[in-house]
């Protein structure tokens, strides 16, 4: 709670002006009653009409008074809770990008989504609750029970009673819903999960005629939540049986006490009036403060899965003083092993050693699982290698300002994303003052620039979110040039010219040796014809390196790339499906 509460920064002037007017507004609701007594035994059964209307005109003022600080105590409520919110979201998103990819994968896209909206919405609606209620309900119940006890403290014990009979229902069911609620809240990153897929691949769901299932999925993870939901609700259901118990069994030993109080003249019928008002006063307030309790056991859970987040240390920091600048473009992988869950055994990479000079184009080809990818990503640091280093320039990554070093390792992922605004905005993604002209330059470079002057606006043609209004092999060009703007130190390439034809990705090729010479290019492909004439290849099996030379070298000397050579060179298909002799 305290990591939380720590977010209230500059909203803490509303927050303290809440509880101070909600205790006005309870000191005006307190003393209403006792006037009403005054006017009773002092106007009405006196006959003292000025009395009344003295009274009267106090009473006016004070309810008056009462709405006011009403009204204050909820504006100022509104704005501190939903500051709150506000700057939890935005705490949440921050912390969010400095993850590592190890982070990210812990917790799961889903679940950070929920945490940033319904957990914070429950969090919003618990602290406004708190704010005033948990202020009101407490001040209301003690400053009733001391009127109670002033006017008369034999009849009071009956609120007692009530009370401590309540408060003891009250705990059982919170306690019975709190481990619920944490369950909770764990389904709903599964229904968001679900939904998340199903919009996302809406494409493939429909190629694939796959909308039943998909909506049996969805049925079964809503079906789950509904169950615990009313499983929790349900608990917290007998609340108000309780409460309604509570209520009436002291309003009639009150009315029973009281009238024979009355009776024997040790109590007057202004004073039963009072003490019958106070009563509704405590139990309304026994009732807000359970309204409190379940509200908290709701949000009790979100403010634990917030809490999860904004603690989780990112697992990659920058140096105490690190280097800001990269010497070249060189690259060298000194025994590296890496394992995406450390100390499991299961590397993913085992002694790679391989060294690649600055201005180099190598390939790397192998099949799927055999850590490409996860190579590459150690390059930008984008994970840490378990075992042995990897420098850049001449220098571990590790030394490097992160976003340095980024800045001059461009990446075009296996996984190509735009994001909606113009063609000309997602290209600046790589340097946010590139002029016109020098979009234009990149996207010649990337053989993107003809099919951008076919579309209606060209280079201001919007792009639709996730790029869904351009093919996969246009994406990728954009996304190639968009790389190319950061005028790189290194390049990589990560199976990033799949979706193109081969004579335009021989283009794209070419134009790198003209637009980035001393760039080093690292190109992942499944194709031979897209690396063969790299300076070197890189095949890899298994996590490991099984060949690194020229075409030609391999073609003599590697047994798989032979093999992959002569199974596409046939007419097969890649490595992972060769080819097969008819």
């Amino acid at each position: 709670m305290g990591t939380v509460l720590s977010q209230i920064r500059q909203y803490k002037k509303e927050t303290l002006l809440t509880p101070l007017f909600a205790a006005l507004e309870v000191v005006m609701e307190v003393l209403l009653p006792f006037v009403t007594a005054l006017i009773i035994d002092e106007g009405l059964q006196k006959s003292n009409i000025n009395n009344v209307l003295r009274y009267g005109v106090l009473m006016i003022v004070m309810a008056a008074l009462s709405l006011l600080f009403g009204a204050l105590a909820g504006r100022f409520a509104a704005r501190a809770s939903a500051g709150l919110a506000c700057n939890l979201r935005q705490s949440l998103y921050d912390h969010v990008q400095e993850f590592s990819f190890s982070n990210i994968d812990h917790f799961g896209t889903a679940s950070l989504v929920t945490r940033m909206t319904t957990d914070v919405t429950n969090v919003q609606n618990a602290f406004q609750m708190i704010l005033r209620i948990a202020v009101r309900a407490p001040l209301m119940l003690v400053c009733s029970m001391v009127m109670a006890f002033l006017i008369n403290p034999r009849l009071s014990w009956a609120f007692v009673a009530g009370m401590v009979f309540l408060a003891a229902v009250l705990a059982l069911i919170v306690r019975a819903t709190l481990k619920l609620f944490d369950v909770v809240f764990a389904k709903y990153d599964d229904l968001n999960a679900s939904v998340q897929e199903n919009v996302s691949a809406i494409r493939v769901v429909k190629a694939y005629v796959r909308e039943g299932y998909e909506n049996e999925k969805f049925t079964r993870a809503a079906d789950n939540l509904y169950r615990l939901f009313v499983k929790a609700e349900g608990l917290l259901a007998f609340n108000n049986p309780a409460m309604m118990l509570v209520i009436y069994s002291c309003i009639l030993a009150v009315a029973w006490l009281g009238a024979q109080f009355i009776v024997g003249g040790t109590m007057t019928t202004g004073q039963l009036t009072s003490m019958l008002s106070y009563i509704m006063s405590i139990m309304m307030s026994l009732m807000m403060l359970s309204m409190i309790f379940v509200m908290i056991t709701m949000s009790a859970a979100s403010v634990r899965r917030i809490e999860q987040v904004l603690s989780e240390k990112p697992e990659l920091h920058n140096p105490a003083e690190p280097v800001k600048e990269l010497a070249d473009g060189s690259i060298d992988f000194d025994h590296v092993s890496f394992a995406y869950r450390h100390g499991t055994g299961k590397n993913v990479l085992t002694d790679i050693d391989v060294h690649i000079r600055s201005g180099e184009t190598v390939g790397i080809i192998g099949g799927t699982g055999c850590g490409k990818t996860s190579l590459v990503n150690l390059i930008s640091r984008l994970y840490d290698a378990s075992e042995g280093s990897v420098r850049v320039g001449g220098r571990d990554v590790r030394e490097y300002d992160m976003e340095a070093l980024r800045n001059q390792v461009a990446v075009v992922l296996q996984k190509n994303v735009l994001f909606s605004g113009t063609i000309l905005e997602n290209l600046r993604w790589g340097d946010e003052n590139a002029t016109r002209e020098q979009c234009e330059e990149v996207c010649r470079a990337a053989c993107a620039d003809e099919f951008i002057r076919q579309m209606p606006d060209g280079y201001d043609t919007f792009i639709e979110r996730g790029g869904t209004n351009v093919s996969g092999g246009q994406k990728q060009r954009l996304c190639i040039a968009r790389a190319l703007l950061k005028k790189p130190k290194v390049l990589i390439l990560d199976d990033s010219t799949s979706a193109v034809d081969t004579a335009t990705d021989a283009s794209i090729r070419q134009a790198f040796q003209t637009y980035i010479p001393g760039t080093t290019k690292l190109i992942i492909a499944q194709r031979i014809s897209s690396v063969q004439h790299a300076d070197r290849i890189l095949v890899l099996d298994g996590g490991r390196v099984n060949g690194f030379g020229t075409h030609e070298e391999l073609l003599k000397t590697n047994e798989i790339y032979r093999d992959i050579y002569e199974s596409q060179s046939k007419g097969g298909g890649d490595f992972d499906q060769p080819g097969k002799e008819v």
